[in-house]
């Protein structure tokens, strides 16, 4: 499937700001059953943008905005392919959880074993563990397990924005019952790395159908797991579902904070408002800026804005 997708992000300040510097992480990826067919990104104002790869993988690109200004916004394009994946089996051997305990596994995935950050072992965790008779789903094997401990998750919360905030504990939506796509995620990492299942964040987007709670004009998050027999392979605790050709990763980490959309700071005194736009939509044009270009954008506007306010000033003398 080939997917077109518009995100935007528009920061506006209530007075001037004197300087903004920025980091943004929305160039989907291209593994895990997709690749990137292209990637732009637009600076209003104009700003020289910059990219490195963190120690995920993940695309970074940043930029500073080091004049007075009142709005900045933010529109990255992209063009994403994504690939049938293989069926997964529907059960796998009862072994596998030995497997997962090898100093193999335990070495090569620590970071996504861990606990910290976003992901704890808490009091609320622990009564939902019980309430949900969560130990019991380790009775069958790893992959069975995961698909039930999956539509637990999706049948124990209600889907409600504005609940929880992107740097909300996994107790906020625990103790509420309710909470959005990043809290289901973080929950199930919680509860899988306390299996001794490696599980990891995924941000990106996903192509809605009707089956969906997830809403159409937002990003999306997911959860990865680790089984030896299988790799990583992607559960959507807020759809129960499998992630698969409509998922679109952009980020991996091991919560939401190696993996935000957005972040950074400004100088001044003002309170700044944020609103985001997303539209993920199915194209069957093989569209886009080559990847290796995509720092051009940026400053080929400037320049032709410069260039075009040259030339009308010069009108002006004439005249």
């Amino acid at each position: 499937m080939l997917f077109e997708i518009r995100h935007i992000t528009q920061y506006h300040y209530d007075e001037p700001v004197r300087e903004s510097v920025i980091e943004v992480r929305m160039q989907p990826r291209k593994s895990g059953g997709q690749g990137l067919v292209g990637f732009d990104l637009e600076i209003e104002p104009a700003a020289q943008v910059l990219s490195y790869a963190d120690c995920w993988g993940n695309a970074v690109h940043h930029f500073d905005i080091p004049h007075q200004h009142q709005r900045l916004e933010i529109i990255a394009s992209s063009v994403v392919e994504t690939y049938s994946r293989p069926s997964l089996p529907d059960a796998v051997a009862m072994e596998e959880w030995e497997a997962l305990q090898s100093e193999t596994v335990r070495a090569d995935c620590w970071d996504f074993l861990s606990f910290g950050g976003l992901i704890e072992r808490t009091e609320p965790l622990a009564a939902f563990i019980e309430q949900r008779n969560i130990a019991q789903l380790k009775g069958g094997d790893p992959l069975t397990a995961l698909r039930q401990l999956n539509s637990t998750l999706y049948e124990a919360f209600d889907y409600e924005a504005g609940i929880t905030t992107a740097d909300s504990p996994i107790d906020h939506a625990l103790t509420e019952g309710r909470g959005v796509c990043q809290d289901f995620a973080h929950i199930m990492i919680a509860l899988a790395r306390g299996w001794g299942v490696p599980a990891r964040y995924v941000s990106g987007y996903l192509f809605t159908d009707s089956h969906d709670r997830s809403t159409s004009g937002a990003t999306h998050a997911w959860v990865e797991v680790f089984l030896p027999s299988l790799g990583w392979i992607g559960l959507d605790p807020t759809n129960d579902a499998m992630a698969g050709e409509r998922h679109l990763a952009v980020a991996i980490g091991r919560d939401y904070s190696d993996a935000p959309t957005s972040h950074g700071v400004f100088k001044g005194e003002a309170e700044s408002r944020l609103s985001v736009g997303v539209s993920v939509r199915k194209t069957s044009e093989r569209t886009g800026q080559p990847e290796h270009l995509r720092m051009g954008a940026p400053a080929l506007a400037a320049a032709r804005r410069r260039a075009s306010n040259a030339e009308r000033m010069e009108r002006q003398g004439q005249q």
